[in-house]
């Protein structure tokens, strides 16, 4: 029983501990309303903080969706590479095929013939 409530002590301890630290505001950048200013200083200067916000995070988004068309394009050229590969093979195979049926069918013609002959 000891041993339970020591343990219930050590772990509640750092809870309590940080519970009672002050939490500081920060200030989020975001978009804010601007229509609740009452002087066209502040007004400025909050629709300037959304152009600002705004900017930043069109460029953010430009950048990351260059980036991933980079690397589908990259892909893409892997694969037209690859396809062309494939494709080559394809013809090999089927050029190796063709060859291998005039071969079989010559063989077949050939002993019709001497039969024939005879």
């Amino acid at each position: 029983m000891l041993r339970r409530t020591a343990a219930v002590c050590f772990v509640m301890l750092p809870l309590v501990v940080l519970a009672q630290t002050p939490v500081h505001a920060q200030d989020v950048p975001g978009i804010e309303i601007c229509t609740v200013e009452k002087t066209m200083q502040r007004r400025t200067s909050c629709l300037q903080s959304n152009v600002d916000f705004l900017q930043k995070t069109i460029t953010k988004l430009t950048l990351d969706h260059q980036q991933k068309l980079d690397a589908a394009n990259r892909q893409l050229d892997t694969l037209k590479a690859t396809v062309a590969g494939l494709q080559k093979t394809i013809g090999d195979v089927q050029t190796a095929q063709a060859k291998l049926a005039e071969d079989v069918k010559k063989k077949q013609d050939a002993p019709a013939a001497k039969d024939a002959a005879k």
